[in-house]
């Protein structure tokens, strides 16, 4: 069978798989929907946390970013793996403890204000569709390249099955689903990992192989790797590039992100008692790591191919992977010296730094885009950072069915994480804004009712994000947990660990945090891209590592206006201490 045919067959399995489970667990009650009727067994949520964290970002673009970074894409692997530890340990079991629905319900009991839930529900709408705009884009992106349709056409068949599962079967559905999906991108990330690592390094463990000396040969793969790069004017892919503030503040940001992401606490809420949440946490940590320690290896294999498959080849006999995903518009190539070979090297191919396409083909059959070449370097290749996970298998030449289950792990990961996104949103809006807000009195069916319509509202506004991602899948979440470290976590953490803050300080820390965050995103990303230097940062921090930033303005903010208005009431400064008991 052909790599299409297998996309097929393993795709349409997986698919048929998840909407039985969602069939079969259909949620029945609003207690159903929101988290799952609260009976999840521990090592069975551990498995869909896993599945509902480890995004498209982490699937498909994490390791695309490290190829390309080297040792500066560790910031993620730091970030987001230690975060997880942060929630594990300060928030999520505690938040058991209150239980209910939703973290805005927290807030809004915590603070005492429907105030601060309002807001509360504000940030984690912002943060969520920040975050789901990179989970969409995946799914294109896979659908584009296997199944040979538009990347907006894939978009909205992610969304079509989304919108199946995630309406009919809620949290309930959606939790069973992703343990299926956890299993389908684990193989599928672990399969190729370890072909490529025995062919590579003759080491059948990728995290062993990624210190290992090069099949044949006594030279380690990384002295090989800092030495082809450096040659092509990179920087040496284990030296770092970024300033010292900078890399800390990304890893913070992500690091308290990831412990105030709305969509990821809310898993802690579906397991029976605080007991079980901690040993959910636990078994999560061990599914997660399985694919966290085996993608510094995935991005070294593939830089190592990716530079050998193409460097001063021909574009007449340029591979066939090469020509596949220039044919979807993810590689373009821009031949500056007229000489029909193709030269990669550090800086960018094109003026714009993306192509923009236009009909017709240039002298070597290469397509034709708009943008001219940019002759401040050498570089004549632009390849989209999203596409080396999927890549990898094709460049390094594995069995069809390999490259089928990437395509099929790419997906499940893309959708594990956004069916949770957007039960998180539809939670937010059904129960948080109208029962417990605006609309008092409707019946459980109701809410369920309006549940449902959330969610397919919030789709809807899903897939647009998806067809017009704001950068590259790992950067977008990025975004979005620097959103969720200078909005909801400050809160959450204080609304445990202080009997002092009160809905003042909560309400203008959020807004503030917010405020700032998302302005100085916007500003350098879509209002001033060409301002977006280190030169123009404020202390040298990048969008992505803003978010620490805004964190710390919000907690200095909430206290200072705390300090300065009256204490909370006496029952609430109750329950944060009867939720602070063991």
């Amino acid at each position: 069978m052909t790599v299409q045919e297998w996309t097929f067959v393993m795709v349409g399995m997986s698919f048929a798989i998840y909407i039985l489970i969602a069939f079969k667990s259909r949620a029945q009650s609003t207690s159903d929907f929101y988290v799952a009727g609260k009976g999840v067994n521990p090592v069975v949520n551990g498995m869909a946390t896993a599945a509902d964290w480890m995004s498209a970002a982490s699937f498909l673009s994490m390791a695309g970013l490290i190829a390309f970074l080297g040792k500066d894409g560790s910031v993620y692997l730091m970030g987001w793996t230690g975060g997880y530890v942060l929630l594990a340990l300060l928030l999520a079991p505690y938040l058991r403890k209150f239980g209910q629905f939703t973290v805005p319900d927290f807030i809004g009991e915590r603070y005492y204000s429907n105030t601060a839930r309002v807001v509360a529900v504000l940030c984690l709408i912002f943060i969520s569709f920040t975050y789901i705009a990179g989970q969409m884009r995946g799914v294109g992106i896979v659908f584009s390249r296997f199944l040979e349709v538009d990347i907006n056409l894939g978009v909205l068949i992610g969304m079509g099955i989304v919108f199946v599962y995630a309406v009919w079967g809620g949290m309930k559905g959606i939790t069973y689903t992703q343990v299926a999906q956890y299993t389908v991108l684990i193989f599928a990330y672990l399969v190729p990992a370890i072909y490529i690592s025995i062919i590579m390094t003759n080491n059948p463990i990728p995290q062993l192989g990624f210190g290992s000396t090069l099949a044949g040969s006594p030279e380690f793969l990384l002295d090989k790797l800092d030495k082809v790069t450096t040659d092509l004017g990179f920087t040496a892919y284990t030296e770092n590039t970024k300033s010292k503030i900078d890399v800390f503040c990304i890893t913070a940001a992500l690091m308290v992100g990831t412990a105030g992401l709305p969509h990821v606490i809310v898993r802690f809420f579906t397991v029976p008692s605080f007991r079980a949440a901690r040993k959910s946490a636990g078994y999560a940590l061990i599914f997660i790591a399985l694919l966290y320690t085996t993608a510094p290896a995935v991005s070294a294999f593939a830089r190592m191919n990716l530079i050998d498959s193409i460097q001063d080849t021909e574009y007449s006999n340029s591979p066939q992977w090469f020509q596949n995903w220039e044919t979807i518009g993810l590689i373009a190539w821009k031949d500056k010296n007229s000489d029909g070979l193709i030269r990669y090297s550090s800086g960018n191919a094109l003026d714009g730094v993306k192509p923009i396409y236009i009909d017709g083909e240039g002298s070597s059959g290469e397509r034709l885009v708009l943008n001219e070449p940019d002759f401040s370097n050498e570089n004549e290749v632009y390849i989209d950072r999203d596409i080396i996970v999927l890549a990898n298998p094709e460049i390094a030449k594995l069995p069809f069915w390999v490259i089928a289950l990437v395509a099929a792990g790419g997906v499940a990961a893309a959708l594990s994480t956004a069916a949770g996104l957007l039960i998180t949103i539809s939670s937010a809006i059904s129960h948080d804004l109208l029962k417990k807000t605006f609309m008092p009195r409707i019946s459980e069916k109701q809410e369920l009712l309006y549940s449902r319509l959330a969610t397919a509202f919030a789709i809807g506004i899903a897939g647009l994000f998806g067809i017009y991602p704001p950068a590259f899948v790992a950067q977008v979440v990025a975004f979005a947990f620097g959103l969720a470290a200078s909005t909801l976590f400050p809160v959450l953490l204080l609304g445990i660990f202080s009997k002092r803050l009160n809905k003042e300080g909560a309400i203008s820390g959020m807004l503030i945090g917010l405020i700032f965050t998302a302005g100085y995103i916007i500003y350098f990303k879509f209002l001033a891209p060409e301002l977006n230097t280190s030169d123009n940062w404020l202390f040298g921090i990048s969008p992505e590592g803003i978010g620490f930033v805004g964190m710390l303005i919000n907690v200095s903010v909430s206290l200072i206006v705390s300090s300065l208005t009256s204490a909370p009431p006496k029952e609430v400064s109750s329950m944060v201490e009867e939720l602070r008991q063991p």
